[in-house]
């Protein structure tokens, strides 16, 4: 079986190709294979959390896992479409964490996740690690589970010292009955600062950096994190991290869309690569810009949508320096479909490439203000 196609490209080439997508015209990418699950790598299927031969598993970088192709983020943005009410008149973190329909969504979710081979979930608030953590209770084994509790991590001032961040997740340990998590990935400050001219600097100080990898360093030593990492959307920072503390940086959790695209040089999978860092990619739908429809199951627009969840997973899923997308899901028909889409033939054909371009196009002229950082990452 042949293994996928390096989405490698001058930033040139991929300006004329939307182009020539357009035209219906194919352009220098390698051969791909046919169907993508299985085990392409020959791994030890038996040492695989959660296998399934209809699932495609990548390693995960130095964690040693084979994680599945795709897996389960956080987030449940839409779930109110499966749950009315569960919001309020708040956002999606201010659902009801004991409300019993909304336990009953996770738990259903995460189940459907566990028979399609699916086995790692990525949590990052407060509320996450908390739902999750209930929701994995009696099947712990059959999930790899990452977690931050991004409100009290680096983002704010007051927990950029080693200690402040290990009280954290000592915290996170007395919040959710857990003993250990698999990756601890502090969530860090999004994007890069200004200096005193406006110049761009790093998100993060050395000093700052320092101290981050110092509490990662220590939660792997005591035996409370199995592997560790970070989240950030500044590349220039994450690459000083994954350079200058590759112990610590197992995996990274930092976007990645169906329109991102990887430089010819300089690229910053070129780290992530040479530095055997996991990657998981954070909005591979653009924050749901990408759908037309509401999520809800009778959406008029439901099979279309459900296509360009497909055609997303599958365009992200040739950068072999990937993991697994994460993305969020409220039901299983969900699941499904990202399953799906890693059982589908990888390559996107001239037509699909621009229905998928088009849509990705609108997805832009949707972004939310709040999501407009979403541009910083088409050419990375």
């Amino acid at each position: 079986m042949q293994q996928p196609p390096d989405h490698r490209v001058s930033r040139r080439e991929f300006i004329q190709t939307s182009a020539a997508v357009a035209a219906g015209v194919a352009v220098g990418l390698k051969p791909t294979y046919t169907i993508a699950a299985g085990n392409p790598t020959g791994a030890d299927t038996s040492k695989i959390l959660n296998y399934s031969a209809d699932m495609e598993y990548r390693l995960c970088g130095k964690t040693g896992w084979m994680i599945s192709a795709v897996c389960l983020g956080g987030h449940w943005k839409r779930v109110d479409q499966m749950v009315p009410g569960i919001f309020g008149k708040g956002s999606w973190l201010s659902a009801d964490l004991n409300n019993a329909d909304f336990q009953k969504n996770r738990h259903d979710v995460v189940t459907r996740c566990i028979e399609r081979g699916i086995n790692y979930i990525d949590a990052c608030t407060h509320a996450e690690i908390t739902a999750y953590s209930k929701a994995l209770q009696g099947r712990r084994d059959k999930m790899h589970l990452g977690w931050s509790w991004y409100e009290h991590e680096a983002r704010r001032q007051e927990f950029r010292k080693a200690e402040k961040l290990l009280e954290t997740l000592d915290a996170s340990f007395k919040e959710t009955g857990e003993q250990y998590v698999d990756l601890w990935r502090i969530t860090c400050i999004s994007d890069a600062r200004k200096g005193p001219n406006g110049e761009p600097l790093m998100a993060h100080t050395e000093e700052e950096s320092a101290e981050i990898a110092r509490a990662l360093e220590i939660a792997k030593k005591s035996g409370k994190a199995r592997c560790t990492g970070i989240s950030s959307h500044d590349r220039r920072w994450l690459e000083y991290m994954i350079k200058t503390f590759p112990k610590q940086m197992d995996a990274v959790v930092t976007p990645y869309t169906a329109k991102t695209k990887v430089l010819e040089r300089d690229s910053f999978f070129d780290t992530v690569q040479q530095c055997n860092a996991g990657f998981f990619g954070i909005k591979p739908f653009a924050g749901t810009s990408l759908f037309k429809g509401n999520s809800a199951p009778a959406s008029p627009t439901a099979e279309e949508d459900n296509r360009l969840a497909r055609l997303a997973i599958r365009y992200i899923l040739c950068n072999p320096a990937i993991t697994a997308p994460i993305p969020g899901m409220i039901n299983a028909q969900q699941v499904d479909n990202v399953a799906l889409a890693v059982k589908e033939r990888r390559e996107l054909d001239a037509k699909e490439k621009a229905e998928l371009n088009n849509a990705m196009d609108l997805a832009w002229s949707r972004l939310s203000p709040h999501y407009q950082w979403l541009k910083d990452w088409e050419y990375v």
